[in-house]
C-alpha cells in the first residue's frame, strides 16, 4: 500500500514539473466485455499531453489486469468496452485496495457498459453510489474550460453526455463517463474519422482528466 502512496507523490511532482516519466495504464477485466476496444487512446492521450501540458507521460500504454498487484505501480487506470465486466469477489478487493491507497479508476463508457459496470462498482463500494458531478467540478475546469461539462464526441441515441463519480472519505476516487465516447475521441484519427475539433475536444477533457487526478486545480 505503500507504494502508491510514493508514486503517487512522484507523479504529481512529474505532472508539474515534467520532471519524471510517468505511464497511463488500460485496466483488463473478466466477463466478456472488450476492455481492449480503443488500443491507441491512452498513447494519444499521453502524446496529447506532452506536447500541450509539458508532461511526460510514457507514451506507450501498460496493461494491467484489475485483480494483480500490478494496479498498485499505476496510479491512473483508464478501462472501457462495450458489453459486461465482471469482478471476482478477490478483484473487487484488490481494486477497492488500490483505490483507497490514492489510484484512481476512469471509466469511460463506450456506449453499452452501463448496465455492468455499475453493479460492478458495487461490488468494490457497496456503501457508495455514483453521482453526478456538477458542471462546476473542478475535473472540467483545468487547463482546459468545459462549462457544460463533458464534450459530446459520438452520438448514439440522441441523450447528452454525463460525468460520474464516486467519492470516498472526500476525495474522487472514480471517475465515469457516460454516453459520451470520450476515449473514441482519443483514438487514431483514420479509427472513427472523428473531426478535428471532436478529437481536440476529446483530448482536451481527457487532459483535464489526468491534471485533476495528478494534482491540478482542486484537487490539493
Amino acid at each position: 500500500m505503500r507504494r502508491i502512496f510514493v508514486l503517487w507523490c512522484c507523479i504529481m511532482f512529474g505532472f508539474v514539473a515534467g520532471a519524471q516519466q510517468m505511464q497511463l495504464a488500460l485496466m483488463e477485466y473478466n466477463g466478456g466485455g472488450d476492455w481492449y476496444a480503443n488500443p491507441t487512446a491512452l498513447k494519444n492521450l499521453a502524446q496529447f499531453c506532452n506536447q500541450n501540458l509539458h508532461t511526460r507521460f510514457n507514451t506507450q500504454q501498460a496493461q494491467v489486469e484489475v485483480g494483480s498487484a500490478d494496479i498498485f505501480n499505476y496510479p491512473f487506470l483508464h478501462t472501457t468496452g462495450h458489453g459486461r465486466i465482471s469482478f471476482s469477489d478477490a478483484e473487487a478487493k484488490n481494486l477497492r485496495l488500490y483505490l483507497e491507497s490514492g489510484g484512481f479508476l476512469h471509466i469511460d463508457d463506450n456506449f453499452g457498459i452501463d448496465p455492468y459496470v455499475r453493479p460492478e462498482m458495487k461490488k468494490v463500494f457497496p456503501e457508495l453510489d455514483f453521482v453526478e458531478l456538477p458542471f462546476s467540478h473542478p475535473i472540467y475546469h483545468q487547463t482546459y474550460n468545459f462549462p457544460n461539462g463533458l464534450p459530446k464526441i459520438h452520438e448514439h441515441d440522441g441523450k447528452q453526455p454525463h460525468g460520474y463519480g464516486l467519492i470516498y472519505k472526500g476525495r474522487l476516487v472514480c471517475f465515469y463517463s457516460y454516453d459520451c465516447d470520450i476515449g473514441d475521441g482519443w483514438e487514431d484519427q483514420e479509427v472513427h474519422n472523428d473531426s478535428a475539433e471532436k478529437r481536440l475536444q476529446a483530448l482536451q477533457m481527457g487532459a483535464n482528466i489526468l491534471q485533476y487526478v495528478f494534482g491540478g486545480k482542486g484537487t490539493m
